[in-house]
């Protein structure tokens, strides 16, 4: 019997070179390292069609508004850099798998209010899956840091703290529809946020006693029982950074190789991923493209890459 051949989705590459949520410079270098590590050559491999959208222009002559947080840095960029993002996620998930490169993970702030708004013009409620060494639920009140890196999911699912500085997210993720795996750095601040607003938490104690697939199991099985759309969005400090040494806010304990692509073998399994950020990545700190290469491969993994398929590489 001849096999038919299988129609893979589309995959949009956008770059977005973000680099004001951070604390140091070199995010904005992260989309094309990614292009570099051969992220659409590898996605082509699998059988997906893909289209390389180029870098989204970046903000320009924004200023920043007076806030009581003095702490905070970049404001202004901030909320251009989310109205742009939001608008470009609604626009490329109508069709096909569109895929962020950034940049800081601030940008986030606009690609979930994007595919929440097109979620629910679909009638369907979107999941988050985020993979992160943190938890980012800061509003601009609570930051101390004033990177606003740690604020996208607290302004993406509705938070107060943000009110005359950025307009309400058009259709609020419900923080129960979303799920943090490999935690491992919340202050006081965001844990008792992160526990109100009933967000589901996997941090590396769970991972370490539990393994992913249990927890990753149910929670999927939450996503496909709801008809909803999955986002995921994977920091690099998600992982341990003796692996992935290409991140400014690394955190010892993240996952393993073997972990994380387990993780996206079951997300591809799943067949219910529909969006992907790739954040954090900054080449300036990264030794010869290891993290570029890793992430690559991870993603990859999300798309289709069996274990029996990978190459071997060398550094």
């Amino acid at each position: 019997m001849t096999e038919l051949p299988t129609t893979q989705p589309r995959c949009t590459l956008i770059g977005a070179r973000v680099q004001e949520g951070a604390g140091r410079l070199g995010c904005d270098m992260g989309p094309s390292a990614y292009r570099a590590a051969g992220l659409a050559e590898t996605l082509s491999g699998l059988g997906h069609a893909i289209v390389d959208a180029g870098d989204l222009a970046p903000p320009a002559g924004v200023v920043d508004p007076a806030h009581p947080n003095a702490t905070l840095r970049h404001l202004g960029a901030f909320a251009a850099w989310t109205a742009i993002l939001s608008e470009a996620a609604y626009a490329a998930s109508a069709e096909g798998i569109p895929i962020f490169l950034g940049g800081d993970h601030s940008l986030s702030a606009g690609t979930l209010c994007g595919l929440a708004r097109r979620a629910a013009a679909e009638g369907r409620p979107l999941f988050v899956l985020w993979l992160d060494a943190h938890a980012d639920f800061h509003t601009l009140h609570t930051t101390t840091s004033g990177n606003l890196h740690g604020v996208p999911l607290a302004y993406a699912t509705g938070l107060p703290g943000f009110e005359g500085f950025l307009p309400p997210p058009p259709a609020p993720i419900d923080p129960r529809h979303v799920c943090l795996m490999g935690t491992r750095s919340l202050d006081p601040a965001e844990r008792a946020a992160v526990r109100d607003a009933g967000v589901m938490v996997h941090d590396m104690r769970t991972i370490d006693e539990a393994g992913v697939v249990a927890p990753l199991r149910a929670f999927l099985g939450r996503v496909a029982a709801a008809g909803g759309r999955l986002h995921v969005s994977l920091d690099v400090d998600f992982l341990d950074p003796d692996i992935a040494p290409g991140v400014g806010t690394t955190v010892p304990g993240g996952a393993t190789f073997r972990e994380a692509h387990l993780i996206m073998e079951m997300l591809h399994d799943s067949g219910l991923v529909g969006s992907l950020d790739l954040v954090e990545l900054n080449p300036f700190l990264d030794e010869r493209g290891r993290t570029a290469l890793l992430m690559v491969d991870l993603a990859a993994s999300l798309m289709g890459r069996r274990v029996l398929d990978r190459p071997t590489q060398s550094y």
